[in-house]
């Protein structure tokens, strides 16, 4: 009988510091999306995705930032090539998933990356009801804006697919982090010639990548990627997502 019952406190306390443990286990924050979001190949560089700048957003140890992101993405081809399984085999409970996609998504003339608007909709359910399974958080985004400028106006480039984001969130009760919208003001407050600063612009001989020179309005600057992340980051307190709040560094 006492032997029986040092194994009972045995069990109860090996369940309560799983617990504990688990309980304290920083939580990873996987980034599903297109070259936006990526992290970028030397060559490349200085673009910068705005994924790559979020882990410095918190307390060092407290948070795992885990980029998925990839150039030319789609939800469709995110999915046909397998990466979506991948990442959804890698969660645990209590992590998140940031769905931003919509830049490859609307190009009607690339069957390999294109989603119908029916399509997509589909796809960003299908990716919410996957991380739910799993006992994890999907957070759902609509794209950054371009820098695109007419009469000195912030001009909407995706149609109508953050609208699609927007209403698949509410239909589904996902958390939403608006970044068309807060990088559309963003790209208004610097102005249209400032605004050259937050993307990839490069003048012929300044950077030996790219010896031509390069004027990208999609593509981001490390300082352009690094407002974008404060943004992601506003996003996530004015949300309220306590579970990744706690950890970010007071500024």
């Amino acid at each position: 009988m006492v032997e029986l019952m040092r194994l009972l406190i045995l069990f109860v306390l090996m369940n309560l510091f799983m617990t504990v443990v688990l309980a304290q286990r920083a939580p990873t924050i996987f980034l599903a999306g297109d070259s936006t979001m990526a992290v970028k190949a030397v060559d490349k560089r200085p673009e910068t995705g705005w994924g790559e700048m979020l882990g410095r957003k918190f307390k060092p140890g407290t948070v795992k930032v885990d980029n998925r992101a990839m150039n030319g993405r789609s939800t469709t081809s995110f999915i046909a090539e397998g990466r979506w399984k991948q990442l959804v085999d890698s969660l645990r409970k209590g992590d998140y998933v940031f769905i931003q996609f919509g830049h490859n998504d609307q190009k009607k003339d690339n069957p390999v990356r294109y989603a119908s608007p029916e399509d997509y909709k589909a796809n960003l359910a299908h990716f919410v009801e996957d991380v739910r399974s799993k006992h994890a958080i999907p957070i759902l985004m609509t794209s950054i804006a371009r820098r695109r400028f007419e009469g000195g106006k912030v001009v909407q480039t995706h149609g109508e697919y953050p609208e699609l984001v927007r209403q698949v969130a509410r239909d589904h009760r996902v958390t939403l982090i608006d970044m068309g919208n807060k990088t559309e003001a963003i790209l208004a407050s610097y102005g249209e010639l400032g605004s050259k600063k937050l993307f990839l612009h490069l003048k012929p001989g300044e950077d030996a990548n790219y010896p031509k020179g390069i004027e990208d309005n999609t593509h981001l600057s490390p300082y352009g990627a690094d407002l974008v992340a404060e943004a992601a980051i506003a996003g996530i307190r004015e949300q309220k997502i306590v579970g990744l709040t706690r950890h970010m560094i007071d500024r």
